[in-house]
């Protein structure tokens, strides 16, 4: 048995956890803010029997889909401390972060 642990965006979450519930999949949901632009992200864990690895890991990568979006992004102005001028960048958001550990015990009560 393997722990799938899945940082996405927000705006994936409601669709993914859908989509993998379908599937069979037991989800459980978290709510989490992203250190770079603090946003929201949610994290799932999912408990996923070695076999259908493979099934998880390519609907979350079906779901989770990349994309460019422009932010504020805060630089500091010479001189006076405290001082942030913000200039918008583009950043790529979405996608997924997953890691896959193994699981020695599983309890369900």
């Amino acid at each position: 048995m393997k722990l799938v642990i899945a940082i996405i965006q927000d705006e994936d979450a409601n669709r993914l956890v859908s989509e993998l519930m379908n599937d069979g999949y037991s989800v459980t949901k978290l709510a989490t803010t992203g250190g770079f632009l603090r946003a929201g992200n949610t994290t799932l864990l999912a408990g996923v029997e070695d076999d259908r690895l493979d099934g998880c890991l390519h609907i979350i990568e079906k779901v989770c889909k990349s994309r460019r979006q422009m932010t504020a992004s805060p630089m500091a102005t010479g001189g006076i401390s405290g001082m942030y001028a913000h200039m918008p960048i583009e950043v790529t958001v979405g996608g997924a972060t997953v890691f896959v550990l193994d699981v020695e015990q599983f309890h369900k009560y």
